[in-house]
């Protein structure tokens, strides 16, 4: 097996044109690893095949193929691409079509034309890997992918001697530090035009852990979900974890296995007219929300919210009848939005017209012919009941939930066709939505109105940076009961805190399984791993904050805190204008002040002194160029290498001392190039 140093000795002894375009093809490789996931896999399989065969060529210094084996390769990828998206249009199938490009292209890679291109390209498809992801590792994968391109890029403008990458890969950084306040003031000033500014919607659906609908018992196992839903900032003191219930969809249509909303998920069959009669009391809860692309038009807020969400201004949101704020369309971007709640609430008791409430039969049907023996089980509770009292029936199934040998698990199994009868009278255990569902099922058997909330409850903080992090599936996403009692109206019932009291206000938080690294951190120090967790989410919420929800309005928001009274886009073009001129008259003035400062001879010769030091080679501080000649030509070096340094030398003093007349002295530009072109001796 070759080992680490010997395969370091093979590299540097192969010829620069195949150390160059292995360093290529790696940084090619880096760029669409992250592509990988989103690709299909003829395509994964098809970029790094290609770009390992350029690799044994480059090693084994053989002949590039001929047209028609790269004609074949990509009359196939079309083939592929037409397979895999039925068309070759659009984000999927363009993206599929630019990494094989590329790919295709390192096997043309024979003069420096072809590997602009091959630039180019790599820079295009390192963009396309922010339509998946916007996250801040993927940022910092490529900007390695960025740094990486530009070192090549460099690397290949200095095509005379031997130049190390080391150096290429300082230069490169160099460039892209004097390139960063540029960077930063388009960043904050160019004016973002919503909603054509950001990333293409697709590129978030379907990450939260709500759906409209709930068919209960056809999971066997839940897989815990550690993906963030929402983060919440609260202003002041937070209150307690029982009382955060961020309401989702409400279900409230049975038939048997499946729970649906009334009126499906779209803004207008959901945005019904709001409740009428809903009544806050107590102090308000304040705070802040950065909710995670969903692809659903949901805004999860705690429950209640009577006023609409502090939006951004392209958004409007309404209120539904069930207290549910909604979007006018799916939040497919990062949102960050401000709302007030009020934990003491009541509302339902009224109907629509403000009369006493009497339409409450959708709350009360069961599908014929299910869970039989749960719908006896609901008329022996009411039977008991004092005056069939409906709270009192409330009370009866918690009691028997809390006393009779409930649990709560993530592995129920599949259920058969009557769910609620085998949770009650057979397995006795569930997670949050068996629970729910079944409760709801025996409230309607006893003729009480009810229906099922599902959100999000509970969350945790991080102690970084103070944010409450609340997280998809069960480890946060949760489903619990509304029951309609008269004079008080809909009240909310959690039976799942009757089964298992720590899963409601998050003193038994549920986890996934540790990987093996962490799992191994975990033992190492049990408290590292959670700190290390904490650390990387805060970090990713200030990305989120200050980068991804970098807004119109936050823009408008800094413009104003510059004085503008009533900022607009033009006034962001104006102050951005502006400062890249200051830049550009702050540069110049710098470059003839430092070429009036310092002689722009005697840098080149002291640049020179380097290098023939870092050789081996003692360069005094005041030896002029005839003496450092005279040195060089002791070194004993190889004459390939010492005649072309000591006629640069001897130039360069012919440059600073020989007289007018004499003519045919190089100019400064000259021995500048070719001070970049010739190959300085290394020390042993």
């Amino acid at each position: 097996m070759l080992s680490l140093p010997s395969a370091r000795g093979r590299l540097a002894h192969l010829p620069r044109e195949a150390r160059d375009t292995l360093f290529l093809l790696a940084v090619i490789g880096w760029v669409l690893l992250p592509q990988v996931a989103h690709l299909p896999a003829w395509c994964s399989l098809l970029a790094f095949g290609v770009l390992f065969w350029r690799g044994v060529l480059a090693v084994r210094g053989r002949p590039l193929p001929g047209r028609w084996w790269l004609v074949a390769l990509l009359l196939a990828a079309l083939a592929a691409t037409w397979a895999s998206h039925r068309t070759l249009l659009g984000r999927e199938a363009g993206v599929t079509l630019v990494v094989i490009l590329l790919a295709l292209k390192t096997l043309e890679l024979r003069a420096r034309r072809d590997a602009l291109v091959v630039f180019f390209l790599g820079f295009f498809t390192m963009l396309t890997s922010f339509f998946h992801s916007q996250s801040l590792a993927t940022a910092a994968a490529m900007l390695v992918g960025l740094l990486g391109l530009l070192t090549a890029l460099v690397n290949a403008h200095r095509p005379v001697g031997q130049p190390s990458l080391r150096e290429s890969a300082w230069l490169a950084g160099r460039m892209a530090l004097a390139g960063a306040p540029v960077m930063v003031a388009l960043f904050v000033f160019f004016p973002r035009f919503a909603p054509l500014w950001g990333m293409p919607s697709d590129a978030f659906t379907g990450r939260s852990g709500l759906s409209s609908t709930l068919r209960v018992g056809s999971v066997a196992e839940l897989a815990l979900d550690e993906g963030i839903a929402l983060r919440v900032r609260f202003d002041g003191t937070p209150p307690p974890r029982s009382q955060l219930y961020f309401r989702g969809p409400v279900l409230s249509r049975f038939d048997g296995r499946e729970w649906t909303a009334r009126g499906g998920d779209g803004f207008e069959a959901m945005a019904g007219p709001p409740p009428g009669d809903l009544r806050v009391a107590g102090e308000p809860l304040r705070y802040e929300v950065t909710l995670e692309p969903s692809g659903r038009p949901w805004l999860l807020a705690i429950d209640a919210a009577p006023r609409p969400p502090e939006l951004p201004e392209r958004w409007r949101a309404r209120l539904t009848g069930d207290l549910q704020w909604v979007s006018a369309h799916p939040v497919t971007e990062l949102l960050r939005y401000r709302a007030e709640s009020y934990p003491a609430f009541s509302y339902g008791q009224a109907g629509r017209d403000g009369r006493p409430r009497r339409d409450l039969g959708a709350w009360l049907q069961l599908p014929p012919d299910f869970n039989p023996r749960t719908q006896a089980l609901a008329r022996q509770l009411r039977a008991q009941a004092p005056d069939e009292d409906p709270e009192a029936i409330v009370q009866a199934a918690l009691r028997r939930l809390a006393q009779g040998g409930y649990a709560y698990t993530l592995e129920p199994g599949v259920a058969g066709r009557h769910t609620a009868d085998e949770f009650w009278l057979d397995a006795k255990a569930g997670f949050c939505e068996h629970i729910a569902s079944a409760f709801v099922v025996l409230m309607r058997g006893a003729g009480v109105p009810a229906r099922i909330v599902t959100g999000f409850q509970g969350g945790e903080m991080n102690g970084v940076d103070g944010y409450w992090t609340v997280r998809n599936a069960d480890a946060d996403a949760h489903a619990w009961a509304e029951v309609w009692l008269a004079g008080r109206g809909w009240v909310r019932v959690d039976p799942t805190g009757a089964v298992m009291p720590g899963r409601i206000g998050q003193f038994q938080r549920l986890r996934a399984p540790p990987g093996l690294v962490a799992g191994a951190l975990g033992t190492f120090s049990p408290t590292l791993l959670a700190r290390l967790r904490a650390t990387w989410e805060a970090a990713n919420n200030g990305w989120n904050q200050w980068v991804l929800n970098y807004t119109q309005s936050r823009q408008f928001d800094l413009l104003r805190g510059l004085g503008f009274a009533q900022p607009s886009w033009e006034d962001l073009g104006k102050v951005l204008a502006g400062l890249l001129a200051a830049a550009a008259l702050g540069g110049a003035a710098w470059a003839r002040w430092d070429s009036a400062r310092h002689d722009p001879w005697l840098r080149l010769l002291q640049r020179a002194r380097q290098r023939l030091r870092q050789a081996g080679i003692d360069a005094p501080p005041h030896a002029p160029p005839r003496e450092l000649m005279r040195r060089v030509a002791a070194s004993g070096m190889p004459a390939a290498l010492r005649q072309p340094l000591a006629d640069w030398l001897l130039a360069l003093e012919r440059q600073r001392y020989a007289p007018p007349a004499a003519g045919g002295a190089a100019t400064l530009a000259t021995l500048r190039r070719d001070f970049h072109q010739l190959q300085w001796p290394r020390a042993a």
